[in-house]
């Protein structure tokens, strides 16, 4: 096992000054590859705007929803050439909507539970767990090296990551979430994007894209199974790769937890368990208790995502309230196709 990582000091939130100097940035950026990405096919997407084709992959270019710049084809390319991972870094990666918030805020309590007590100060109460976790392809590499310290998140696909995180031997977080829900909560989080801007997506037209594979970061499924198999290659190393499943984490919290926080180097102490620490960091990053400090947090950039928009229900299973029975037979059925052999529970 790799030695434990030192977390996080303060948090780092950018000001508007930093804001403003990001942005200059991921411009001179966009400058940069701008005749890589001309070349790329290109493709319609649910909301009406193109996604460009990188390494198997489909990303928006340039600016994508207001000043986070998050997740575009132009900061993959830039991370690719210019991220350098360390090998007490873990990374938090996933497809988007499938549980990267709950895992950041849980990863970020296990790591901090020494410099932060449980009460009314954490800043998970008043923090989105994204402002203390960076994303590698939207901040750390944007800004200071300092604000990334040690534990960072990526949606980008296993085969699409800097190469030194690959071949520095850091630990990655992966976590899993059925597809169909999946779907759900991208649908409601797109057209909680585009608010009152535009035409609300249909959900016939979020089916029909998700299920080519044709979204921001590309397949859900082949997202999963880059990840799947990087973990089961690697178990001979198993302190590299962990997979985590979503469902199962929210059925068996405590044993989850417990493993996530041995696989990062800090497992709990039986005097820990005694005092119900694995309860009480189960507790501060619940769904209920997330959702209620995003809606505390005063975050005057009028630029910026509202924290808001991050939690809908986080529950096991809406999809059904909202899919066809035709569309899961479809959803399910590339799940099988696209899983066999790699023992994920579906």
């Amino acid at each position: 096992m790799l030695s434990p990582i030192a977390f996080y000091s303060p948090i780092a939130i950018a000001t508007e000054d930093e804001e403003k100097a990001r942005k200059a940035k991921m411009s001179i950026i966009i400058e940069r590859y701008k005749d890589r990405v001309s070349v790329l096919h290109k493709h319609k997407t649910w909301n009406n705007t193109h996604v460009y084709k990188y390494e198997g992959f489909w990303y928006h270019r340039g600016f994508w929803y207001q000043s986070n710049a998050s997740f575009s084809i132009e900061a993959v390319m830039a991370s690719q050439d210019g991220f350098q991972a360390q090998p007490t870094d873990v990374f938090l990666a996933s497809h988007p909507k499938s549980g990267t918030t709950w895992l950041k805020a849980l990863a970020f309590a296990i790591a901090n539970r020494t410099k932060f007590n449980f009460g009314p100060n954490h800043p998970l109460r008043t923090i989105c767990p994204h402002d203390c976790v960076p994303f590698i392809e939207s901040e750390a590499f944007l800004n200071n090296p300092s604000y990334a310290n040690g534990l960072m998140a990526t949606h980008i696909p296993y085969t699409s990551l800097p190469k030194s995180i690959i071949s520095c031997g850091c630990r990655i977080v992966y976590i899993c979430r059925d597809p169909k829900d999946v779907l759900i909560s991208s649908w409601h989080f797109m057209n909680k994007l585009i608010g009152n801007e535009s035409t609300p997506i249909k959900l016939e037209d979020a089916f029909e894209y998700f299920s080519k594979g044709i979204i921001t970061n590309g397949s859900f499924w082949d997202n999963v199974v880059g990840y799947r198999k990087a973990s089961l290659e690697r178990r001979g190393r198993p302190d590299t790769v962990l997979f985590l499943v979503y469902e199962e984490m929210k059925k068996d919290p405590k044993n989850e937890v417990k493993k996530l926080a041995k696989f990062i180097g800090h497992p709990f102490t039986k005097e820990e368990e005694a005092k119900r620490v694995v309860e009480e960091i189960i507790e501060l990053c619940s769904f209920e208790k997330l959702s209620n400090a995003s809606t505390n947090a005063n975050d005057e950039r009028e630029d910026t995502l509202s924290n808001e928009i991050f939690f809908r229900k986080g529950i096991v299973g809406d999809s059904v309230n909202h899919l066809t029975p035709e569309m899961i037979q479809i959803l399910d059925r590339i799940t099988r196709q696209k899983y066999e052999g790699l023992d994920i529970p579906i």
